[in-house]
């Protein structure tokens, strides 16, 4: 068994304001460099939403949202390897918000939060995987996706699968 962080459930919040989103990027642990929304793991007995308000708070310093106005936009399941060659699959809910208190600032998990327009996102700064999917479920579609991962998320192991829904649970 190796050192690394498992996840088998998280989620993934992005601010949309007009044709805007806000994304930070990531100060630590998987995706360090990045630009990414707000998130992480579901604690046991949590529903995704509260994690997503949960999560929100810590990583935003202390902007809140509530799980009523979350719109799950995306389920993602990202096939993640080790580097010890264990395999796991996280699940990642994705939702969008369009009301909050507060405003994100700088943490140490989240750096610099900057408003980018939809239509012209920096693609190659996001993580592997969402720079395939993103811009979709932004864009207004509802998605599963599927992808694989090679240690620390630092390389993609195939191609992204994506799938437009009508519904996502």
């Amino acid at each position: 068994m190796s050192d690394e962080k498992i996840l088998y459930n998280a989620v993934l919040v992005f601010l949309v304001m007009n044709s805007k989103v806000l994304l930070a990027e990531k100060g630590a642990k998987i995706g360090k460099g990045f630009l990414n929304g707000y998130g992480g793991g579901i604690e046991e007995g949590e529903t995704p939403e509260e994690a997503a308000e949960r999560e929100f708070a810590e990583e935003s310093g202390g902007a809140t949202i509530r799980s009523d106005y979350l719109d799950k936009i995306a389920v993602a399941d990202f096939h993640n390897r080790t580097s010890q060659g264990e395999r796991f699959i996280c699940r990642v809910h994705v939702f969008v918000v369009r009301q909050w208190m507060g405003g994100p600032k700088s943490t140490p998990d989240m750096l610099e939060p900057n408003w980018y327009e939809v239509r012209s996102l920096p693609v190659e700064r996001l993580m592997l995987a969402d720079r395939y999917w993103l811009p979709q479920a932004l864009s207004g579609y509802k998605l599963l996706v599927k992808a694989s991962y090679g240690p620390s998320q630092q390389t993609l192991d195939g191609e992204v699968e994506i799938k437009i829904v009508a519904n996502l649970e």
